[in-house]
């Protein structure tokens, strides 16, 4: 659960982190070396695989460029100055770090991201994507480097402290959801009577429900918790506990294996040498960068 902004001064583990942060490059480059090799040294003799372009097309070119959906805090979003920030961004930051790339974010709709990554406009896709078998037909999946789950935002408690979700399908009501997403799934899977309202955005979808436009907003538990810490004013309320369990990955094309395994590596990396914790410390713990937020 993130934390409201902290009044005292960073703690040693934080500041032990940020001493991390400064050798990113090599301990990264160096971790990744070794699972690479732990890798090769276990199994039976395989035949080699078809080539795969893609991971020397993209190192050839300098950069990584992934898509991304910058609306979904404390994964994504913008800061008071522009910047596109978040725990999702420090990890593909990382990444590109440790390849030794600039990274290019590609800023497109939350429905468009598979389709950058199937299309070639981008390499990877990240922006708090549930790993769904649906989703897996389409791209490969490395991760996952986070569980979240789905939950609801709404100005009602007699909405958010409903346990089972099947109390809250009435064809009276109107539910938000950003298209393409699990939570539009949800809908229509469990709540068949009630009216789904397609979103393209999650602020779209919040302020429909501040302005009693819809009767709640179906997202991300993340995104619910912090709108309600946003807007303390405007009567909102989340649910206590997700409806779902949802993994969170990365999406990589289909046609990329040493890509994939790359990234596999990279996140087990992460978690390792616990710079996803410093990660997770940063963005889900420490409520610091509400403040940056517009």
């Amino acid at each position: 659960m993130i934390g409201p902004p902290p009044s005292t001064t960073p703690s040693a583990t934080l500041a032990k982190e940020s001493s991390s942060m400064r050798s990113l490059p090599a301990l990264l480059l160096a971790a990744l070396v070794l699972v690479d090799c732990q890798s090769l040294s276990g199994g039976s003799a395989r035949s080699a695989p078809a080539a795969d372009e893609r991971l020397p097309r993209i190192l050839a070119s300098g950069a990584l460029r992934v898509a991304v959906s910058p609306d979904r805090p404390p994964l994504i979003l913008k800061n008071r100055s522009g910047a596109t920030v978040g725990f999702d961004v420090d990890i593909v930051s990382a990444l590109a770090t440790a390849m030794g790339l600039e990274l290019h974010l590609v800023e497109v709709p939350f429905a468009d991201l598979l389709w950058s990554v199937e299309t070639g406009r981008a390499d990877l896709a990240i922006s708090g994507l549930t790993m769904t078998p649906e989703r897996n037909a389409r791209v490969a999946f490395a991760g996952p480097y986070f569980v979240s789950g789905m939950s609801v935002l709404a100005r009602s408690r007699a909405i958010t402290d409903v346990e089972n979700p099947a109390a809250l399908d009435h064809a009276e009501r109107r539910y938000a959801a950003v298209t393409g997403s699990t939570s539009a799934k949800f809908i229509g899977d469990v709540l068949p009577h009630a009216q789904l309202v397609p979103v393209g955005d999650y602020d779209t979808g919040i302020q429909m429900v501040i302005d009693g436009k819809a009767d709640a907003l179906f997202a991300d538990h993340l995104v619910c918790s912090v709108a309600v810490w946003r807007h303390p004013d405007a009567g909102l309320s989340t649910l206590a506990t997700p409806f779902t369990v949802e993994p969170f990955g990365i999406a990589v094309p289909p046609d990329a294996p040493l890509l994939l395994n790359l990234v596999q590596n990279y996140l087990a990396t992460l978690e390792h040498t616990g710079l996803l914790a410093g990660y997770k410390a940063k963005w889900l713990a420490d409520g610091r960068w509400l403040a940056e937020m517009p």
